[in-house]
């Protein structure tokens, strides 16, 4: 299945972040910064297929080259929080052919970026590995028709009713800022990422594959479904040398709830289909059986037994009479079922699906719950511990006063603050502070998996009432598909009781132990 990962940052400076470094990242070349005076260099030869700056037709030819883009970028921007550019990593689909990637992304780059006048620097990777993706660095601040930067905002005055100028008690003049592009509103992650979107499934059409992308979240989808867990490098090389580490754990216990969800969803939707099914074969059958009665599920299970025994007419006495157990005791079984929980009718048989459905819809929803539950503790306890490592770091960070250390000292540790500041992202969003008590997440993470664990065992318990429903299923369908809807005289034919069977099931056992003489060979079942 074709990876739908579309990732949207902003390179900041704030954060000790680099627009040339980024851009030496995903081109592999060596680029020197103008702005600290260092030479950026990450070799890529071994992962890079291809890296390109496409331009709009304002831009300077210049700017083509890319260690004078990214410079000039950087020198235009004064402010030690400036928002540099703005980063898009993407997954390529592995079903495509490797040579379509670079016209799709060139395709994409140019409809939804070069078109509205950003330049785009973009490289694609692949190490072989199965995980084909592209890099895009793209420019924020906008240009004119000579190719010289616009402000990324312009003033504008506040007019009253009558179009006049507003002052304010302190003599200046009430105004405003808007933005020179709005290319930074934020309809434009959903816009890019449905393009990007429409431009993979068309190039998976061509290509003749049957696979689509879809890049809304599960719940947007409305696909029940629990997400897993990101393992991060460490815990995804530890998984592949066969060491189970604790997010592994969580993912594998994920996966099997969402497979025993999926798996009784599927059942449920494949029986309230039949049962629609089934009433308009039922509804058929009486139209054209004037004044007949109506077929209970018995009567069904019945004619099934019937069908069997005419279809083996050919067979062996000793075929003949196995078989014929065997099916009899499948009906006895079903017949049973229907017995103990009152089922007659097809509208009976409708009901005990819609109660099957309504008692396994809470226990998915709690399970989910519980589950998503047990992934945002397991986040907490991961953020805690970065935070308390890198902490000390942060702190001296904090304590530089001279602006040249500070920077130095945040480019000497930008992957550091980087990985601090995203572990104090998730623990406010999460758990709403950076001060974790890990005794009461522990507990509450066993209760979880205790409650989960229960809550499997009780969908597991409705899978022999399941596995009852898809039999009867099996057995009336066949016997709705062979039957003739008419009769001679509009009735059907007089149907055996069960007991009748029986006799007459005990009658060709005994006459079996009168033959003298060798049975056929028992034919293939």
């Amino acid at each position: 299945m074709s990876c739908p990962h579309f990732k949207i940052t902003i390179v900041k400076r704030s954060q000790g972040q680099s627009a040339v470094a980024g851009a030496a990242y995903q081109s592999g070349e060596r680029l020197f910064s103008e702005y600290d005076q260092k030479t950026k260099f990450y070799n890529k030869k071994k992962e890079l297929v291809h890296s390109e700056i496409m331009l709009p037709p304002h831009a300077p030819p210049g700017y083509a080259d890319r260690a004078t883009l990214w410079n000039a970028v950087e020198s235009v921007e004064n402010q030690w929080n400036s928002q540099l550019a703005r980063r898009i990593v993407l997954a390529l689909p592995r079903e495509v052919p490797k040579d379509q990637y670079l016209p799709m992304l060139k395709e994409f780059c140019k409809e939804q970026f070069v078109s509205k006048g950003m330049i785009a620097d973009f490289a694609i990777h692949d190490k072989g590995d199965g995980n084909p993706h592209a890099h895009i660095l793209l420019t924020i601040r906008a240009m004119d028709e000579h190719g010289k930067w616009l402000p990324k905002a312009r003033k504008v005055y506040d007019l009253d009713e009558n179009s006049e100028r507003i002052q304010l008690p302190s003599g200046n003049w009430k105004c405003h800022k808007e933005n020179t592009v709005d290319w930074n509103d934020q309809k434009y992650a959903e816009v890019w990422r449905h393009s990007w979107e429409v431009v993979t499934n068309h190039y998976l059409e061509a290509a003749g594959r049957p696979e689509r992308v879809d890049l809304r979240s599960f719940e947007r989808q409305g696909v029940q479904q629990i997400p897993t867990v990101h393992l991060g490098p460490a815990a995804h090389q530890m998984e592949k040398r066969g060491i189970e580490t604790f997010l592994g754990n969580l993912n594998r216990d994920i996966r099997a709830a969402n497979s025993l969800m999926q798996s009784i969803r599927s059942t449920i939707r494949g029986l309230q289909r039949w049962i629609a099914d089934l009433t308009e074969k039922k509804q058929i059958l009486l139209d054209a059986l004037e004044q007949a009665k109506e077929p209970t599920l018995s009567d069904l299970l019945v004619d099934y037994f019937n069908l069997r025994n005419e279809q083996r007419s050919d067979w062996s006495s000793k075929a003949q009479l196995k078989c014929s157990a065997r099916d009899l005791n499948e009906v006895m079984q079903a017949v049973d079922y229907l017995k103990a929980h009152s089922l007659n009718t097809v509208e009976d048989l409708n009901a005990a699906i819609k109660d099957l459905s309504q008692t396994a819809a809470p226990l998915r929803k709690q399970l989910k719950q519980n589950e998503n539950r047990m992934r945002a503790i397991a986040q907490i306890k991961d953020a805690a511990a970065i935070h308390a490592k890198l902490k000390p770091i942060h702190d001296t960070f904090i304590k530089k006063n001279f602006k040249l250390t500070k920077d130095a000292y945040a480019a000497q540790h930008k992957e550091e603050l980087d990985t601090f500041n995203k572990a104090v992202r998730t623990l406010m969003k999460l758990n709403g502070s950076t001060a974790v008590d890990f005794s009461a997440l522990d507990a509450e993470f066993s209760a979880l998996q205790s409650g989960s664990a229960e809550l499997r065992t009780q969908l597991e318990t409705l899978q022999p009432d399941i596995s009852a429903l898809k039999n009867i299923r099996k057995y009336i369908d066949m016997v709705l598909n062979k039957q003739q809807l008419s009769a001679p005289g509009g009735k059907m034919p007089e149907k055996e009781s069960v007991l009748k069977q029986l006799e007459q099931l005990q009658q060709k056992k005994s006459n079996y132990k009168t033959i003298s003489t060798t049975p056929n060979r028992e034919e293939s079942l």
